[in-house]
């Protein structure tokens, strides 16, 4: 059963930094695509980083890049999401999500766009970040 668990969130005052965490399991790690994405109050759901685990590939939305940064450790089978210089308008809830992305030695599965949300199979729970002045 595929499975992931998100944590790292948390209140900040803007300005600071958080480090969020994707623990996964039930799948081949290397095959797959993680993508962090974020919903706010109000507010569509926003894709705002991926990461291709193959090969390290990543993708930043224009809004956040330059302040947030992914990573992956294929060891631990965690994503994580490094975010700097908070600002109020990162207030959300996080939510990873992942996508098979490898199908075979010469095969991968590209997406309309890493931030595509339906193209995604698996999500998380999410966690809050709340960012305070």
């Amino acid at each position: 059963e595929v499975q992931l668990g998100e944590s790292g969130g948390g209140k900040v005052q803007a300005g600071g930094s958080l480090k969020l965490a994707c623990a996964t399991s039930g799948f081949t790690f290397g095959e797959y695509m993680i993508g962090w994405f974020r919903q706010a109050p109000g507010r569509e759901r926003e894709g705002v980083a991926a990461i291709v685990n193959d090969d390290g590939t990543t993708s930043y939305s224009d809004s956040v890049k330059g302040r947030f940064t992914i990573s992956s450790d294929n060891a631990r089978k965690v994503v994580y999401l490094q975010i700097n210089s908070l600002k109020p308008e990162d207030t959300a809830v996080y939510s990873c999500a992942a996508r098979p992305y490898r199908l075979g030695p010469r095969t991968v599965a590209i997406p309309s766009s890493p931030f595509t949300a339906w193209e995604y199979d698996h999500w998380g729970q999410g966690t809050q970040v709340t960012v305070w002045t």
